[in-house]
């Protein structure tokens, strides 16, 4: 007779198991807020906002992850962090082999706004720190939760974990394959490799660009167009040809005692502050107009306060397009401060009195680049703002890129390079 040994499987194991079932399901894992009650997500590098949220490993690189939850009365929340692969889906790493420590963190940074009509509590994050250290580089999902409905997700947010073990140039300009100055904008690059040893550059590296960090905008490389030694050339390839876009559009409403950049009055109102913008135009057939860009970034700030995560209050943004009517699609005001998200929240209304879509929303007082986009209502095209704002050639684009390494047998994606251009 053969004896059977009773099996005892921890809890852990049980939950990697389960990490590594639902690899294989299709999971949202794009930066959102779930809970309608949080508002102003915000993942940044330590020091400068402009940078894409990404740490280099083995560096003094920080991110600051804040967000505000609208009351007077703090929650208690904890975050996780959820390893991805390339396509920003669960990877098959259980938590041991990407985090050191707990992967369950009590949120302890908070504080009550002070000075503003509508009361908040701010929470920050700081990754990495002592209790939540990063073993692996790759795509990593930072997610808050009430302990008690741990599967509940109230937010999310996206940031990667570089190595910096490849070395990346790359240019963008005007000049492309479908023509020269016209609605194009394409991108050269080379990569080379050399820090990572003997590889396959057909087979084990993966390359994503992105234009303004707008995830509708992300295109898939699965091979360079030829290799020189260790460098691998990028150049003269369908998917490195991008439409133009336009320069985003901007305001800011830093005080409630004056108005503005592109603010056209300001008031008191119920319970807050109320902002009309100056009315805004299509500018898809007009002559290109330099601004300066955040490229689709917030950034909180009041004027007078010491700390504007605290001090920047809440006011309703009243946004308004005049033209006509579009038949076939939906108007959404789109920007970082949305998560580039099409959404109920973020809906244009058409008003045929005014002749003009109109779109009140909730933000935090400070700096703000936005654009119109046009989602067709047959669901078949991603968010464009071809339609309203036009694609002009001469626009400052930022591309952000990042190379993956995932040589045969591997069991998740390395993120082994990130590299920002800007068009020329």
């Amino acid at each position: 007779m053969v004896k059977i040994s009773r099996i005892v499987i921890p809890l852990t194991c049980l939950m990697s198991l389960f990490c590594v079932m639902a690899a294989h399901a299709d999971t949202d894992t794009r930066t959102r807020i779930f809970n309608r009650k949080f508002m102003t997500l915000k993942t940044m590098a330590d020091g400068n906002f402009m940078a894409p949220p990404v740490i280099r490993m083995n560096t003094d690189d920080r991110l600051i992850v804040s967000f505000d939850e609208i009351g007077e009365d703090n929650s208690f929340l904890e975050y996780r962090l959820l390893h991805c692969d390339r396509d920003w889906q669960p990877s098959r790493l259980i938590e041991s082999e990407y985090v050191d420590g707990f992967n369950s963190q009590r949120i302890e940074d908070y504080e009550n706004s002070y000075a503003t009509f509508v009361h908040f509590v701010n929470y920050r994050i700081i990754l990495p720190n002592d209790d939540m250290r990063i073993l692996h580089s790759g795509n990593y999902l930072l997610q808050v939760y009430d302990p008690e409905e741990p599967d509940e997700v109230i937010l999310q947010t996206r940031f990667q974990v570089s190595e910096s073990a490849v070395s990346i140039n790359g240019t963008s300009n005007s000049r492309t394959d479908r023509g020269h100055y016209s609605t194009w904008q394409q991108i050269s690059m080379e990569i080379d490799t050399k820090g990572l040893g003997n590889i396959n550059p057909y087979q084990d590296i993966t390359v994503d660009v992105t234009q303004n960090m707008r995830e509708e905008t992300r295109r898939r490389l699965n091979g360079p167009l030829r290799v020189n030694g260790q460098v691998m050339v990028y150049e003269h390839q369908n998917d490195l040809i991008f439409p133009a876009s336009n320069e985003y559009r901007r305001f800011e409403s830093v005080s409630n005692s004056f108005a503005g950049l592109h603010v056209d009055s300001l008031r008191y109102m119920g319970s807050n502050y109320h902002v009309w913008l100056k009315p805004d135009q299509p500018r898809a057939d007009k002559q290109y107009s330099y601004d300066r860009t955040q490229h689709g970034r917030f950034l909180v700030r009041e004027y007078n306060a010491t700390d504007s995560d605290l001090g920047a209050d809440y006011i309703t943004v009243n946004f308004r397009l005049e033209m006509d009517e579009l038949p076939d699609a939906d108007i959404y005001v789109d920007g970082e401060f949305c998560q580039g998200l099409p959404d109920n929240a973020n809906r244009m209304h058409y008003d045929p009195t005014l002749g003009a879509y109109t779109a009140s929303i909730p933000l935090k007082q400070g700096a703000y680049n936005y654009q119109y986009v046009a989602v067709k209502h047959d669901g078949k095209q991603k968010a464009d703002p071809a339609p309203v704002e036009g694609n002009k050639y001469e626009t400052e684009n930022e591309y952000n890129i990042s190379v993956y390494f995932r040589p045969p047998g591997a069991r998740a994606d390395r993120l082994v390079g990130t590299h920002t251009i800007y068009n020329e």
